[in-house]
């Protein structure tokens, strides 16, 4: 009889949960990459930031949504199937090829788990400081919205550059993508595995690719919050002139870091 299949994926061969799992992964990358070139349109002044951030908040709802929900689903399956896979490895696994394996491998892969874990608690994170605004309800007030174009947006530059001047925001996000750097460096090197595209010679060269993609995303994100606390991003509130917009808006979420 063949094993029902439920939660604990019993009825999903190994090789194709790593494959789930590689997919998934190949889709964060992505992600990954396309949101820190977002984020780096602060460099560009408050404007620029402020108009990526309006022109994502005014896609059309079902292409924004779709996004949203391909993403959240790519993530959830992608943390199933390191729950399983990890469950089968420590089972077929006997004690004393653990040990050798420890030795062998890097950090980064013996931290996978930790680092994971730590990466999906800041993305809950993340979603409630930056698109819902719940962690700080003033990022909701009238005085976090500017005018663009004749039009009233949300200030996305001015509620970053007042988020990393709080200094254990700061320190949490450069802590997260410090996890994010080892997360990558050693999961794209295993999505290149798992897909069938190494060999002895090109080895070197994508295991080499992997690791200066998660040094690439480290300091593509983290340039930011160091940007705010060295004052290369100055704010544009606080002892400037404050425009106060007296308007009647439903806060919205920005795609914003």
């Amino acid at each position: 009889m063949a094993a029902p299949c439920n939660l604990s994926g019993s009825c999903i061969p190994s090789l194709f949960k790593k494959y789930l799992m590689a997919l998934t992964g190949f889709v964060m990358v992505g992600f990954v990459l396309v949101h820190m070139m977002g984020n780096l349109q602060m460099f560009r002044g408050p404007d620029a930031i402020n108009q990526y951030a309006h022109f994502l908040k005014t896609l059309p709802g079902a292409l924004l949504w779709g996004m949203r929900g391909f993403l959240i689903v790519a993530i959830g399956v992608h943390v199933w199937m390191a729950i399983l896979l990890t469950k089968e490895n420590r089972a077929a696994r006997p004690q004393g090829y653990l040990k050798q394996a420890v030795v062998r491998a890097t950090w980064a892969s013996r931290t996978m788990g930790l680092s994971g874990s730590l990466l999906l608690f800041f993305i809950v994170f993340h979603v409630l400081h930056f698109t819902t605004r719940v962690i700080f309800p003033e990022y909701q007030m009238e005085d976090y919205y500017t005018i663009l174009e004749g039009d009233v947006v949300f200030n996305v530059y001015q509620m970053v550059v007042d988020s990393f001047s709080k200094p254990w925001v700061t320190g949490f996000y450069l802590f997260a993508m410090g996890a994010l750097c080892l997360h990558l460096s050693h999961a794209v090197w295993s999505m290149f595995q798992t897909l069938g595209w190494t060999n002895k010679r090109t080895r070197p060269m994508l295991k080499g690719l992997a690791r200066v993609y998660g040094w690439v995303i480290f300091i593509g994100f983290v340039v930011v919050p160091l940007g705010v606390i060295s004052r290369i991003l100055p704010p544009m509130m606080g002892d400037e002139e404050v425009i106060i917009l007296s308007i009647e808006a439903e806060p919205f979420d920005s795609e914003s870091l």
